[in-house]
């Protein structure tokens, strides 16, 4: 793919309950989820969503009673690119990092679930394109489009140590940042040049670290009336974020945890 190395080139829900959670993200965000996924290795069933202007959006994996005994929960986790995920393994596992699932091979590519120094888990992917299309790129990532991830926000317990970790592994610099008072700096990362998310320190009321990823919506307001009546857990109201567009924290009712954005419609006007 003709996606930098360091991007983010896929998004994939693992889940309890892959029919009512193509549901629930159809009427929040909007997407699409194929019925009848492809058989993924080990049987596993997985499924593709689908943007409305057509595009991919990320998959959908049906986690086993195996996976659950192991310790598996519902969640959202994203994969970084890297042309050669044999050499990446090994120097995050010589940094600190671990290994939760070793590399598979499967037609799009090469991948593992590993860890930073923190704990936090994450996929590296070396992605094999399409015959037909072999300049394809991965555009599931977008900085402003609807039912894409807008942005990718990093809580950690060592916020210096995971910058210095992923800028050494991917590349990502970062620049700029926003005080948030006794929480300390949201500071801002760039893949490429480009704005991809954040970073911050893990405030103490929350157990434990992890990836937020952000799902563009249409309408913000409409977005969260539907989550809620879909029995999922928005964690209050939406924040005005710079820019001028609003953000929300919600869990799916499978209990996987995302983050919503988008603008805020004004009213219609009564006539």
């Amino acid at each position: 793919m003709t996606n930098p190395a360091g991007s983010f080139i896929w998004y994939e829900l693992m889940t309890t309950d892959p029919d009512a959670a193509s549901a629930f993200y159809g009427d929040v965000v909007g997407w699409q989820v194929t019925a009848e996924g492809p058989q993924a290795p080990q049987g596993i069933e997985y499924r593709h969503i689908i943007r409305s202007d057509g595009g991919s959006a990320g998959g959908m994996l049906a986690l086993t009673d195996e996976m659950l005994a192991g310790g598996a929960r519902p969640g959202w986790f994203g994969y970084i690119h890297t042309p050669d995920l044999d050499a990446t393994v090994e120097a995050i596992v010589a940094d600190g990092g671990g290994v939760m699932m070793p590399k598979m091979t499967i037609a799009v590519g090469s991948f593992a679930l590993v860890t930073d120094p923190q704990g936090v888990p994450f996929y590296a992917m070396t992605p094999v394109p399409p015959a037909h299309d072999p300049d394809a790129t991965s555009d599931v990532f977008s900085v402003d489009r609807p039912q894409t991830v807008r942005w990718n926000e990093l809580v950690t317990p060592d916020d210096d140590a995971a910058l210095a970790f992923y800028s050494r592994h991917f590349g990502w610099t970062q620049e700029g940042a926003m005080p948030m008072g006794h929480m300390g700096d949201y500071r801002f990362l760039q893949a490429d040049g480009i704005g991809i998310g954040a970073v911050m320190k893990k405030p103490d009321s929350m157990p434990v670290g992890g990836w937020t990823f952000y799902f563009g919506v249409d309408d913000i307001d409409r977005a969260v009336s539907t989550a809620r009546a879909g029995g999922g857990n928005v964690m209050g109201e939406p924040n005005q974020i710079p820019g001028g567009e609003w953000s929300v924290h919600a869990f799916d009712p499978q209990g996987a945890f995302f983050g919503l954005v988008g603008p805020r419609l004004e009213p219609a006007q009564a006539d």
